[in-house]
């Protein structure tokens, strides 16, 4: 071989190879979703779509609402889940896992399942509103409705994201530091805001990000249950596919406002969480106390009855699924006629679109997050880091933002696979693979690089180690990233209301169109087949993470 040749590197094809991937399938679609706003019909530049948005009280308050309900959403997460983590990571509660369990539980099923819940318990003719009404004279009016309703909804949703954060965040701090804080006269709530929330600041914004992008990001709770009260999302959608008229290129222009508002928000977390930026050893580990007297008797109160009133609306949804039913009227009487009645409305075939959609896309997440992660940990420069940040895209991005953009980029040939099942796998590995990326490249960071050096040593080839060594080492946090994608997966709504019809339906957004029909029953029966499925997901999960205690995000 002569001396200036250079040897073949697999991992620089690698990185070229996701690097045109992201490129053809994120950037140039988003760049699409760009040039659809600021391109006119006759090929000029114009702005005129967003001085419509902004000068028009109409469309420019949806962008509040939507910062409203968020706001409002991620600090009630924050003051329900909060104080849930505190009391679940340092008191020794009864039926700690089920409580953690029903957490998750209500974490993981559609959010737009919930709202059609609180609709059928306290919407105008909701069981609770005709029961309060008929025992009591007690009206409740409409105030499950709007902005109150979507924050009830989405705060009842997303608390658990902050439990689970948190959880974790209060294990790592050293127990010699609150012992210390007592020595010093400080305790109780003094303590607790002082100390306590000090030292898991960035874990705490974490979780406000994240419930924030969330809760910005949801379509189906504010259009259903949100009435008058318009929000961003639904905005772009009803532009997009209204029955009114659709205006496409304003559609547009929202999306890029809906990708400006997320990245600053991100930018302000991340400038945030610079300022809380230290390490801690928790050599000591806090150890939990028994919770007794009248404060435990509080706590255990406080956190069954968060869990309880959390629940509810899923254990509601499974017992009107076996109710007689027809169109929207319940019936007197039991049976599984909406099941029945499912299996002619696209139940069997949304059930499989929805598992081969689903093992599809995990698997190619899978394979990407294992390469990227290796890239970014064992490879890293310029490039690698790229990859990184692209890749990370989606997680700030609303569904109905990609939905638009793919359809914009692939509805003509070479690619036209608007229609097909390709576009729906497509959304899906993109709007889902940051999840299993996190948890891949945290758990590969973790893993000593003189244990590849080692094998390599002893004559395996690189790519063998990989595969035999690494990967087998990563399995936790790639399972665990993997499992959270899954269940994103199969609860998807924003992008697969846009992108679907008869063919590629899947099951969460046969759901939302069989409420949408006023086939409340059937709707029931498919809510509970998509609950079933994150309850067997949920169990593979904490089967594989051996503990609560593992859950990653």
């Amino acid at each position: 071989m002569n001396a200036g040749t250079k040897k073949f590197d697999l991992w620089s094809v690698i990185k070229l190879l996701f690097v045109g991937i992201f490129g053809l399938f994120l950037v140039y679609p988003l760049f699409n979703i760009f040039k659809e706003a600021v391109i006119s019909p006759d090929g000029h530049f114009t702005l005129e779509q967003f001085v419509k948005f902004f000068s028009d009280p109409y469309y420019s308050m949806t962008i509040w609402n939507s910062l409203k309900v968020t706001v409002a959403v991620t600090l009630g997460c924050l003051l329900i889940g909060v104080p849930f983590s505190y009391f679940y990571s340092f008191y020794r509660l009864k039926g700690t896992k089920f409580l953690f369990i029903s957490s998750l539980l209500c974490c993981m099923s559609a959010p737009f399942i919930g709202a059609y819940s609180w609709i059928m318990l306290l919407g105008r003719s909701g069981v609770v509103t005709k029961f309060l009404k008929a025992a009591f004279g007690i009206k409740l009016g409409s105030s499950i409705y709007g902005f109150s309703g979507i924050v009830l909804v989405q705060v009842l949703k997303f608390y658990p994201l902050v439990l689970i954060y948190m959880n974790g965040a209060f294990r790592n701090i050293d127990n010699s530091l609150i012992e210390a804080a007592e020595n010093m006269g400080c305790t109780g709530l003094k303590r607790f805001f002082k100390i306590v929330i000090k030292l898991t600041m960035p874990t705490l914004l974490a979780a406000a990000l994240l419930v924030f992008m969330r809760a910005f990001a949801d379509f189906g709770t504010p259009l259903l249950i949100g009435e008058g009260y318009r929000t961003f999302t639904v905005e772009i959608y009803n532009q997009y596919m209204g029955e009114n008229g659709t205006d496409h290129s304003f559609a547009a222009a929202i999306s890029i406002l809906a990708v400006a508002v997320t990245a600053i928000i991100l930018l302000i977390q991340k400038y945030a969480t610079n300022h809380y930026k230290f390490s801690m050893s928790a050599l000591h580990p806090v150890e939990k106390k028994k919770a007794t007297g009248i404060r435990g008797i509080l706590m255990h109160v406080y956190c069954y009855g968060v869990v309880a009133f959390a629940i509810l609306p899923q254990l509601y949804i499974i017992y009107l699924s076996f109710r007689n039913c027809k169109g929207s009227i319940f019936k007197e009487g039991y049976s599984l006629n909406n099941y029945i009645s499912g299996l002619d409305k696209y139940l069997f075939r949304s059930i499989g679109n929805t598992l081969v959609f689903g093992v599809i896309s995990l698997i190619i997440i899978i394979v990407f997050s294992i390469l990227i992660a290796y890239i970014v940990v064992r490879r890293a420069n310029v490039i690698s880091n790229a990859i990184d940040v692209v890749a990370t895209i989606p997680y700030v991005i609303p569904g109905a933002v990609v939905g638009i953009a793919m359809i914009i980029s692939f509805n003509k040939k070479p690619l036209n696979i608007v229609g097909t099942m390709w576009i729906m796998i497509l959304a899906l590995v993109i709007r889902r693979i940051p999840y299993t990326i996190r948890s891949a490249t945290a758990t590969l960071m973790s893993i000593p690089m003189s244990i590849e050096e080692a094998s390599v040593s002893l004559g395996t080839s690189k790519m063998k180690t990989l595969m035999k060594v690494t990967v087998p080492m990563m399995a936790s946090g790639i399972t665990s990233g993997a499992i959270l994608s899954w269940v994103a997966i199969i609860t998807e709504l924003s992008s697969g209301i846009i992108l679907y019809n008869n063919k590629n339906i899947t099951l969460t957004v046969a759901t939302y169109v069989q409420i949408v029909r006023g086939n409340y029953g059937v709707a029931c029966a498919f809510a509970t087949v998509l609950t079933v499925f994150t309850v067997i997901s949920m169990i593979i999960y904490l089967l594989v993470s051996k503990s609560e205690d593992n859950v990653k995000l």
